[in-house]
């Protein structure tokens, strides 16, 4: 009796597993966009503004794994430019479902720097939009920047 009840337990854990790998393939960019801001709204709110961007990426790429993304971190980008191979050109902060890259900064502002970087790296990888997180602001939402890169709905 004892091994059934194992087996199921394993069996439960298993699904759970397969259900939420499968939630988090059909999300689109714009659906992930949405948990993220959800998710950096609810951090800054409790932990607030002032910590290393760090602490900011490692809690938001725990919690997104809760919510069901698939959350890659600091994923090194290749280049090829003009018969150059370069294995790193840059590293995005965070990678979710293979869709969406996160920056985050805890800096005063947000700079044109910044979001113009953002878009270079979704021209590289491909990918078609990317959120700055910007910890460091008074109110979350002043802090989110939203780059597309040929993204339609």
């Amino acid at each position: 009796m004892l091994m059934s009840s194992r087996i199921t337990v394993i069996e439960l854990k298993a699904s759970r597993k397969v259900a939420k790998m499968q939630s988090s393939q059909g999300r689109t960019e714009n659906e992930i966009s949405l948990l993220v801001v959800e998710e950096a709204i609810s951090l800054h709110r409790n932990l607030g503004p002032g910590l290393l961007e760090s602490v900011y990426e490692t809690v938001l790429e725990r919690k997104l794994t809760d919510r069901g993304l698939e959350v890659k971190r600091q994923v090194p980008v290749p280049l090829s430019y003009d018969g150059m191979e370069f294995d790193i050109a840059f590293r995005a902060d965070l990678i979710l479902d293979g869709k969406v890259i996160l920056e985050i900064k805890a800096v005063e502002t947000l700079g044109s720097s910044h979001k113009k970087q953002l878009l270079t790296y979704l021209k590289l990888s491909g990918l078609k939009l990317g959120l700055l997180l910007n910890f460091n602001e008074v109110l979350m939402k002043n802090g989110i920047a939203r780059i597309v890169n040929q993204l339609h709905d």
